[in-house]
């Protein structure tokens, strides 16, 4: 079945061009778009799209608090991937901590644009071990952990807590399973366990909850 995408931004030039970019592919589908914030909401709750291609500085509700609304909804599974003109700016490290599996700049191809939909509508997150180093960055920058409580953690195996670090110091999956000796398909079955035990959306999620609750610390 098509992947099925809400396009939210203020500028109606940016919703038509992006529209065309992605209904050009036969594997997704442009399901509606949102002039706001507010609008995505409820759109998302009139169409339950899987992914939300969601700008972040439009009235009435920024992108920030819509995203906190959408990933806060326990029986929506649309992901939110973040549209930015700026390269993993303040707005966006919000956006993530708000609960978007990803961003993209939106100055991005059309290939790139279409597989980050198909990424994030896969429950992956779109944002590289590389980005995820910068994000660590951030934290350190903001100041981390946020949240003390550490109880959730003890629903995991020491192999799944050990699989967590590693990610949240900003490892592929294949770097995970070189450092374990396990198989790369062992990583991603740890990963998808951890997301569910701890009840996070994806990769992104996993790697700020590291954080927030003080497994692993921002270097400096």
């Amino acid at each position: 079945m098509a992947v099925r995408v809400l396009i939210a931004d203020d500028q109606e030039l940016v919703r038509e061009g992006l529209t065309v970019l992605l209904s050009s592919q036969q594997d997704i589908e442009v399901a509606g778009e949102a002039v706001d914030g507010s609008d995505a909401v409820r759109k998302v709750a009139e169409l339950r799209p899987d992914v939300v291609l969601m700008d972040v500085r439009m009235p009435v509700l920024d992108g920030i608090e819509a995203t906190r609304v959408i990933a806060g909804d326990g029986d929506a599974e649309t992901k939110v991937l973040v549209l930015t003109t700026f390269d993993l700016d303040e707005y966006v490290f919000q956006a993530l901590r708000a609960g978007a599996s990803g961003f993209l700049l939106k100055d991005s191809s059309a290939a790139t644009l279409a597989n980050a939909v198909r990424v994030v509508a896969s429950g992956d997150a779109m944002l590289s071990p590389a980005m995820t180093k910068r994000l660590v960055a951030e934290f350190a920058r903001l100041g981390a952990p946020r949240f003390p409580p550490r109880v959730r953690l003890d629903e995991l195996t020491d192999r799944e807590t050990e699989v967590l670090t590693l990610l949240a110091r900003g490892h592929s999956n294949a770097e995970v399973a070189d450092r374990l000796v396990i198989a790369e398909q062992t990583v991603k079955t740890h990963v998808s366990r951890i997301l569910a035990k701890l009840g996070l959306r994806d990769r992104t999620q996993a790697v700020i909850f590291a954080y927030e609750v003080g497994l692993v610390r921002p270097p400096g």
